[in-house]
């Protein structure tokens, strides 16, 4: 059984769980450094960026989380918020981030929260493409794309899921479309 880390200081932690364990892996809901220790994936959840800063600093989190992730062991999904940190530059407005993927994303890119939108895609995945439903709320906006960057999703010719080294950033809630396959794909499946 895999053990998978969910960062749970604030935001959509739960729903990236319960598809995790339904998947059959071991579900560490990650609020201290101790816990990095033994973890075989990591997922970095949609909710609001800013205060997901503030409280990896609060909880001593930000040095030992970046650590972790840079010595790209581990495959790390970051989804909406996650995708935020996870980015090179955040805009509108600036805030701080990781730089783990060298891409610039706008905060709430996609609109505010009655823009919020579902739609059918197209990612691609270990060579193949699935399609899959995207959820977009409050949705940051890729806005630029550095060469070392794969894009594995498109909407209207835009990118929303992008891979680099172990790092995969999408703009939308897979967790919330009923579609386990991109965990699937990024964590493997014990059951």
């Amino acid at each position: 059984m895999s053990r998978i880390g969910v960062l749970a200081l604030q935001g959509a932690f739960a729903a990236h769980a319960k598809v995790l364990q339904e998947l059959g892996h071991q579900v560490v809901e990650l609020r201290s450094a101790s816990q990095l220790n033994g973890l075989q994936g990591l997922v970095l959840p949609g909710g609001e960026s800013t205060a997901q800063w503030k409280l990896l600093e609060g909880a001593a989190l930000e040095k030992p989380l970046d650590g972790w992730v840079r010595k790209g062991t581990a495959p790390v999904l970051a989804t909406c918020a996650g995708l935020i940190l996870a980015a090179m530059k955040v805009t509108s407005p600036e805030q701080k981030s990781f730089g783990w993927l060298e891409v610039t994303v706008a905060r709430n890119g996609w609109g505010r929260q009655v823009n919020s939108f579902e739609t059918d895609i197209r990612i691609a995945f270990q060579n193949e493409e699935h399609p899959m439903q995207a959820v977009f709320i409050r949705a940051p906006r890729i806005t630029h794309i550095s060469p070392g960057l794969s894009v594995i999703a498109q909407h209207d010719r835009e990118a929303i899921a992008v891979q680099q080294r172990n790092v995969t950033g999408v703009t939308f809630h897979p967790e919330l479309s009923g579609d386990a396959s991109l965990h699937r794909s990024i964590f493997g499946a014990e059951t």
